[in-house]
């Protein structure tokens, strides 16, 4: 197997894992969940609908001719929850030490490495808005 294939494969394991792992804190209104939800003022709602999200884009980041799709999903889900954490939650949550905050970047690049690496599997009719850097 070719590295890229291999990291590609990695980029999209890692992003899933951590997108899945965090569903039992949301989907069970963990006290953390619930409280970082509610600073943002989209308790409950903003908390199961984003789970809800998660673990879509989790399963179609996994799917081999859908990773482009959940890939996009997962760097608009990340990259709110990273302006979540600059502008309203702080990088340390409940002194986690930054671990959340971490766990966004992470997904954030994973993702977006998978993005470019299935890029080639966007549907030509959407490839035509995309700007010319992206196909």
């Amino acid at each position: 197997m070719k590295t890229q294939t291999v990291l590609f494969w990695i980029a999209r394991i890692i992003a899933a894992i951590i997108l899945l792992q965090t569903l039992f804190f949301k989907f069970t209104g963990a006290p953390e969940s619930v409280e970082i939800f509610s600073k943002l003022g989209i308790e409950p709602w903003g908390r199961i609908g984003t789970g809800i999200l998660e673990f879509i884009t989790a399963l179609l980041i996994l799917i081999p001719f859908t990773v482009w799709l959940g890939s996009i999903l997962a760097i608009g889900l990340m990259a709110g929850a990273l302006f979540s954490h600059l502008t309203v939650l702080g990088i340390v949550v409940q002194n986690d030490h930054g671990q959340l905050f971490l766990y966004a970047l992470i997904v954030l690049a994973c993702a977006s490495f998978s993005f470019w690496k299935s890029k080639n599997q966007i549907p030509l009719s959407l490839k035509k808005l995309l700007p010319s850097f992206l196909q």
